[in-house]
């Protein structure tokens, strides 16, 4: 028989990615492009490694890290006025045979397909 689980004291993952599309309700026009400046800038700040796209962010860090840095951003959007904020997000832990950038699981993809056209 398997050891009892402690569960207040399981540990978090130590590495994951998550893509994240923090949505301000209620602002008074359909940009939030100041808003993504914002949250983009707290990024920065971070020290973690992000990549900002079309839809949204991708973060790569601690699960600690990434998920307390998403809260930080509903806080910044908060303080600059918006009433409501809503965030999707996808978060995965990295894996564990390897260590793994997620921009270099972009550039795999991106040899495959250049293999397409030789």
């Amino acid at each position: 028989m398997a050891a009892p689980i402690d569960y207040a004291n399981l540990s978090t993952p130590p590495a994951c990615v998550a893509d994240f599309c923090l949505i301000p309700i209620g602002t008074t026009t359909a940009s939030v492009s100041n808003e993504v400046a914002a949250v983009q800038r707290l990024m920065k700040a971070s020290g973690l490694s992000y990549s900002m796209h079309s839809a949204g962010t991708t973060v790569e860090g601690s699960w600690d890290e990434v998920m307390k840095l998403i809260g930080q951003a509903h806080t910044l959007v908060h303080q600059n006025g918006v009433l409501r904020v809503q965030t999707d997000i996808r978060a995965g832990t990295s894996r564990t045979d390897k260590e793994q950038h997620f921009s270099e699981k972009v550039t795999k993809v991106e040899s495959i397909l250049a293999a397409d056209t030789k």
